[in-house]
């Protein structure tokens, strides 16, 4: 028979003590290693956007201070044709280049998920774009690509062809600038490629077992199956997209006749050249509504069309 061991009352209660405060230790450890990136988010990111929601309401100029407060930013957002216009340039390129950037990346992912020779070398080649796309040399070389003497406009003249202005004919501008963006589709092929060996072989298998084409089995089994990855790259390149500001900065300072002028290039514009910070302000937060309204839009319509696998088999 077991004898039960006997307790000290008078230790019994600083164990307990010495427990708590071991436990309140090791949770205070904790939040002493996050206490750099809560103080570098307080400071850099919480207060910068408080500041400008507040400063949206005002007339803040960079050197004369505030004078007036109100809503007039934001009246004068809905009413003046260029704010309108850079608007609607953003939400065109932003149209433009992430359905194509998408479509490319998938493609490529495709190709890439075959058993190939050097399909490594390959998978390098394709993602290190997506590196060095945001540069500031990168934007360069474009702009030298495109110029009117430029190597795509010499190559064109080889074959006899007349190449266009690609930089000085608004409707062309935007397209270069578009097409850099789609050029920098290695971090989506590499998320899409993942997801395409995550898809069940024996799916396939079944499919050709029944007599279904390469492209049948694509549309019927690998998107329906890929689709959670798709909703993810749609929404982070999405957001990308409404953020550009390198290549029509670089490569066409917003021209020809303001057709390459997105959204982000006329915030910089109005900030830092006629230091109209107020309205800066107020035209980033807009920025951040239609971003966030498209979001939700996605959100509430991927019920339709986003598989997730769950154990009953159905859609979330």
């Amino acid at each position: 028979m077991a004898v039960a061991a006997k307790i000290n009352p008078k230790t019994a209660p600083a164990t307990s003590k010495k427990n708590k405060r071991g436990k309140l230790e090791r949770g205070y450890m904790g939040w002493f290693f996050i206490l750099p990136w809560i103080i570098g988010f307080l400071i850099f990111k919480l207060y910068p956007m408080l500041s400008s929601l507040v400063y949206s309401f005002s007339d803040y100029h960079l050197f004369k201070g505030i004078s007036e407060w109100g809503l007039m930013n934001y009246q004068k957002i809905f009413s003046d044709p260029d704010i309108l216009r850079a608007f609607g340039v953003t939400l065109k390129y932003a149209f433009i280049t992430v359905p194509l950037k998408l479509c490319a990346a998938l493609f490529i992912a495709y190709i890439l998920n075959f058993k190939i020779k050097f399909v490594n070398a390959f998978r390098t080649a394709y993602y290190i774009p997506s590196i060095l796309g945001g540069s500031i040399a990168i934007a360069v070389l474009w702009k030298s690509l495109f110029r009117d003497d430029g190597l795509i406009n010499s190559i064109l003249a080889v074959f006899g062809i007349a190449g266009p202005n690609w930089l000085s004919d608004p409707n062309w501008a935007l397209f270069v600038i578009s097409l850099l963006r789609v050029w920098q589709f290695g971090s989506a092929m590499v998320i899409f490629l993942a997801a395409l060996k995550s898809v069940p072989t024996d799916l396939y298998e079944a499919a050709t077992i029944d007599g279904a084409s390469k492209w049948k089995q694509f549309i019927s089994i690998t998107v329906p199956m890929i689709t959670p990855v798709i909703f993810y790259n749609l929404i982070t390149q999405l957001v990308q997209a409404f953020q550009e500001f390198n290549g029509p900065y670089v490569i066409t300072q917003g021209g020809p006749l303001n057709s390459t002028t997105l959204i982000s290039l006329l915030i910089y514009n109005r900030a830092f050249k006629t230091y109209e910070m107020g309205m800066s302000s107020a035209m980033a937060w807009v920025l951040f509504i239609i971003v966030m309204i498209l979001s939700l839009v996605a959100f509430l319509s991927q019920k339709y069309w986003v598989y997730y696998g769950d154990e009953d088999g159905r859609k979330k």
